[in-house]
């Protein structure tokens, strides 16, 4: 059973091909999975090898192409007929003689497409600067154009399928925040804690199971939380140690991140002082963001607000987030920053993280939300203050 509706999915593609004639551009080649499970519903994990999703411009239904044992997954998870679905035998897996691209490059050659525009994800993690150099070769004709976040731009504003999706991973979000937070104190080790994260993530709920985010969870604790991306280790926590969880749930491959900052022991000063002005930020910043106004303009209602105590943040606000798969949750799109002039628009969905980071301590505290029809609402329930590992809050059911 599909995700989506049939409907739904043809509504993507129509609109895909919208800009696609924007961008006057006739074949486009979909290596992000993102994107082509969000066109196609094609979920597996293979991007590790060369795959692509083919849209042709004036044919109604997308070519798939990719490694031979991986066509099931295409005939299992998408929508395309059968004789869309095209394989390419395993010696072109990581040869040094020949390349998928090159397979790729013969079947739009001999089904007509090698002389057209053609479109490409040119900064994209799954589309090497050798599949780019091979595909070109092999289609000399070709005018090749970058169409780097055609996809991602279309994914902005999602249907109520989408957002039911990501309310449910909101909930995993916050079973596994309680599960680190819960685990969290002296003498427990980092690994030992990710664990009961991970258990939460992939349990999910009993109304939604969980997939696995696109982002690992990040830990960094003391010193480290001025790093907002490292991970764990091994180790102790001591008596006294603050720490940073940044995680999400996921379900139907849509995310719903949250970030939290916890003590273990008194907390310092300093932490506290940070988290206080973080979160009266944050809630001005969740009470302007409506319809009609930009990234830019929410941005500016944060700084305003911790430049009162003066404090600075140069790094961006939030991003969109959505549908991904890993190395990133981010839809590669809107920012929350200085300068991004995109207006929000009901059912854009953004995680928003006013991180500070400092010399040798850091505090995270975040929320994922999408954009009501006139303000904004959370995509996860959680406490949103600075945590104990004493902290009085219930568990989620």
């Amino acid at each position: 059973m599909f995700p989506f509706t049939l409907e739904e999915f043809q509504s993507r593609l129509i609109d895909t091909k919208r800009k696609m004639v924007d961008y006057g551009i006739d074949v486009l080649l979909i290596t992000d999975p993102a994107n082509m499970n969000y066109l196609a519903g094609y979920n597996g994990w293979s991007f590790y090898v060369h795959q692509m999703l083919v849209i042709l411009i004036d044919e109604e239904q997308p070519i798939w192409i990719g490694r031979g044992m991986d066509a099931n997954v295409a005939k299992q998870t998408t929508w395309l007929l059968h004789e869309r679905i095209i394989a390419y035998p395993d010696d072109y897996v990581q040869s040094t003689e020949k390349h998928p691209m090159e397979f790729i490059g013969k079947i739009l050659t001999d089904i007509g497409q090698s002389t057209r525009n053609i479109g490409v994800e040119l900064d994209t993690y799954y589309y090497t600067a050798k599949a780019h150099n091979r595909l070109t070769q092999s289609m000399p004709n070709a005018l090749f154009k970058d169409a780097t976040n055609l996809v991602n731009w279309v994914r902005l504003i999602k249907s109520e399928a989408e957002i039911h999706y990501m309310k449910q991973a909101g909930k995993i979000a916050a079973k596994a925040m309680y599960a680190g937070m819960n685990t969290i104190r002296s003498g427990a080790r980092e690994c030992d804690v990710v664990a009961d994260i991970y258990h939460a993530q992939i349990s999910g709920t009993e109304e939604a199971g969980g997939d696995y985010p696109a982002i690992v969870p990040l830990l960094p604790s003391g010193i480290k939380t001025n790093a907002p991306h490292i991970t764990w280790t091994d180790q102790r926590y001591p008596n006294e140690e603050t720490v940073i969880i940044e995680l999400a749930g996921c379900h139907q491959r849509y995310h719903a991140p949250l970030a939290r900052t916890i003590t273990i022991g008194t907390p310092q000063q300093r932490v506290t002082d940070v988290a206080s002005i973080v979160i009266e930020g944050l809630n001005e910043v969740l009470s302007f963001i409506k319809p009609g106004v930009t990234c830019e303009q929410v941005e500016q209602v944060w700084q305003k607000t911790i430049n009162r105590y003066g404090l600075r943040k140069d790094s961006r606000l939030g991003y969109s987030t959505g549908l991904n798969y890993p190395p990133d949750w981010g839809e590669h799109t809107a920012s929350l920053r200085k300068g991004d002039c995109t207006v929000l628009k009901e059912n854009m969905a953004f995680h928003v993280i006013p991180g500070m980071w400092y010399e040798d301590f850091g505090v995270e505290i975040s929320e994922s939300i999408r954009v009501t029809g006139d303000s904004c609402e959370l995509l996860c329930e959680f406490p949103r203050q600075l945590l104990s590992n004493q902290s009085s809050v219930d568990s989620a059911s």
